[in-house]
Order: structure tokens, then C-alpha cells, then sequence
């Protein structure tokens, strides 16, 4: 839907929601990436200004390069899930709004804590950081995976070598028909499903993968 037919969201949003979490004023954000991540993207598709969020992400960055939104708690290692979000977020500010330096150098930082990981491992001793990095699910949601993080990186246009393993992880998900099975569907409420139950095969997934290894190898 064009967010012309949407005018007037914004004054509303800002009039009568705000987050949960202390009464903050829904324009100016939450303390959870993954919760600003979508807002900021929301914000300057509906033409709000929301320059705030933008920099709360840079301020609120880790020391490793990433985000993570469990910070408030006191964590100091960022998080595949979190980080991800915040890079779409940052992204699609940077495309809406122009070129901002700070935000800039705060996403390529946080491709590089992605790129030094190859997408999937722990950077301290290379183990896979968990299951969830090949469970590739639809719709992606706040979920990481390998095949959300290489569909981001293309949609940047940013190939890296070390992204390789990561593609062939998808590569070697490819089934004999040439489709991409649904992993399962994250937790929580939504009003319908859009996609098919763990274990058939997935149209959207079929598509990110097809996208994803076009690019590739183009």
C-alpha cells in the first residue's frame, strides 16, 4: 500500500501510542533494536521524522560492532539476530533519507561484525553460533538466518568472500524439485499465516534462495 493512502498515521501514532516500556513516545522509539530496527523503517516510509532512532543506533553500538537488544540488561556481545535488524533499519533510512556519515560507518560496521563471523560462526573459537543460522523460515520476522542475512547483503549489493560458505549452506538446502522448505514459523501472534507449515516447500523461500544465488553468481 503507498503510504499516501496511509496520511495522517504519523500524527496519529504520535498522539495516542506509546511503547510499553516507560511510557516512551512511539516516534522517538523503544530500547529494543529489534522493536527500532522496524519503527525507523516504518518512519521513513510513512515520512515521519524519526532521525532520533537513526541515532540511537549509532550511539547504542557495541564494542564488537553489532547491537544486541537485550543491552538495557547489561550485555556487551552483540547478537546475529539483533544486529541484522538493525542493518535493515539503517539501510532503509540511508535510502530514504540520503547520505548521513555517522549512520553509514554504524551499518558497515555491523556488516563486518556479520563478515567477520562468515555469517554464522562464533569468532572466537569458528563453532556455528546455533541451529537457527540454517533454519531458514517465512516469513523472515525478527529471525536470523543465513539466507535473511545474504538476502540483505545483496539487497545492499555488497559481495564478500566470506559470505561463501553461508551461500552454499543454502546451495546444499536445494531440493531435488528445486524448492526451499519451510523450517517452521517463529513464536508469537499473527493475524493469518502467509506461508505453509515446517516441511513443505516454500514458495518465499524458494524465491530468496533463487534471488540469493542469482546474485551470486552473476
Amino acid at each position: 500500500m503507498p503510504a499516501s493512502r496511509l496520511e495522517g498515521t504519523v500524527g496519529l501514532l504520535a498522539a495516542n501510542a506509546r511503547w510499553d516500556y516507560a511510557g516512551l513516545p512511539y516516534w522517538e522509539g523503544e530500547v529494543d533494536c529489534c522493536i527500532n530496527s522496524w519503527t525507523l523503517a516504518n518512519g521513513v516510509w510513512l515520512g515521519a521524522s524519526v532521525e532520533r532512532i537513526a541515532r540511537w543506533f549509532v550511539d547504542h553500538r557495541l564494542g564488537d560492532g553489532g547491537w544486541n537488544c537485550e543491552w538495557v540488561e547489561g550485555s556487551v556481545r552483540s547478537s546475529f539476530h539483533s544486529t541484522l535488524n538493525s542493518l535493515k533499519g539503517l539501510r532503509a533510512y540511508e535510502v530514504a533519507v540520503g547520505g548521513d556519515d555517522d549512520v553509514r560507518r554504524a551499518r558497515e560496521g555491523g556488516e563486518e561484525y556479520l563478515l567477520e563471523r562468515g555469517l554464522m560462526r562464533r569468532l572466537s573459537s569458528r563453532e556455528v553460533v546455533g541451529e537457527f543460522v540454517t533454519q531458514f523460515r517465512s516469513p523472515f520476522r525478527w529471525g536470523y538466518s543465513v539466507l535473511n542475512a545474504l538476502d540483505y547483503f545483496r539487497g545492499v549489493g555488497r559481495k564478500d568472500p566470506r559470505m561463501a560458505e553461508a551461500v552454499e549452506v543454502v546451495r546444499a538446502a536445494r531440493q531435488d524439485d528445486v524448492t526451499w522448505l519451510q523450517g517452521g514459523r517463529h513464536p508469537g501472534d499473527v493475524w493469518f499465516e502467509i506461508d505453509v507449515p515446517k516441511g513443505e516447500p516454500s514458495k518465499w523461500l524458494t524465491f530468496y534462495a533463487l534471488r540469493v544465488l542469482g546474485w551470486w553468481g552473476s
